[in-house]
């Protein structure tokens, strides 16, 4: 009985955050309560309550499920074991792009994160909680980078903190021009060409390196 409890408390988690998934993307978050989430879900809003303790907790859960395709990839780049750091994180953005066009509730979790979160006054903690998942997300590509470092892969003089950042801008922003005007162009035909494209801006761009340091000055 007590598994069977468990397996119903985990359906109803996965119906909430089906739910918030549908009105998020209708909505908008800041314009979605956690009455009409539950409303959605056929569930109470003491349900909602007994698995979030907030909106933000379930945009997390809704965040964390889009992302366990490209888990195992995030966490290669990162391995100290891992001979291949670069080529696990390039076959991690591609996977992104991908997905994005392919998978129909990743789409919509991204038009969520780049189209319908809104950051109002009334959202502000919204908007630092998305500050901090973004923070995670750099300081995870910044691991990546300096993996690739220590295997030969990068410049040793990279700028680890703006490659990272450049990396994520790079990411964000085409899924953003995309999602605007799909019909450019098919995200997943070109996901490996824009992946390829990403790595090699950060292996040859010396801009992208450390100035050296300053020879010491000898005393007079």
């Amino acid at each position: 009985m007590a598994r069977r409890t468990k397996q119903e408390a985990q359906e109803t988690r996965t119906q909430i955050i089906d739910a918030a998934e549908l009105c998020f993307f209708k909505k908008g978050v800041s314009h979605t309560s956690l009455a009409e989430i539950a409303k959605t879900a056929g569930v109470t809003r003491g349900a909602i309550y007994w698995h979030f303790e907030n909106k933000g907790e379930v945009l997390d859960a809704l965040l964390l499920r889009a992302k366990i395709p490209i888990q195992h990839l995030e966490q290669a780049s990162r391995a100290d074991d891992e001979p291949d750091p670069l080529g696990r994180l390039q076959a991690m953005v591609a996977t992104v792009f991908r997905q994005a066009e392919r998978d129909p509730s990743t789409r919509r979790v991204n038009e969520i994160i780049f189209h319908k979160c809104e950051y109002t006054d009334q959202m502000c903690d919204l908007r630092e909680h998305m500050r901090q998942l973004r923070l995670q997300s750099d300081t995870k590509l910044e691991s990546a980078l300096r993996n690739a470092i220590a295997k030969g892969q990068l410049p040793p003089r990279m700028d680890v903190p703006i490659a990272a950042r450049c990396l994520h801008a790079f990411v964000a922003g085409t899924l953003d021009l995309w999602l605007l005007r799909p019909e450019d162009f098919s995200l997943a035909e070109r996901a490996d060409q824009l992946a390829a494209t990403a790595i090699e801006m950060l292996k040859n761009s010396e801009a992208l390196h450390s100035p050296p340091a300053a020879p010491a000055v000898s005393p007079a």
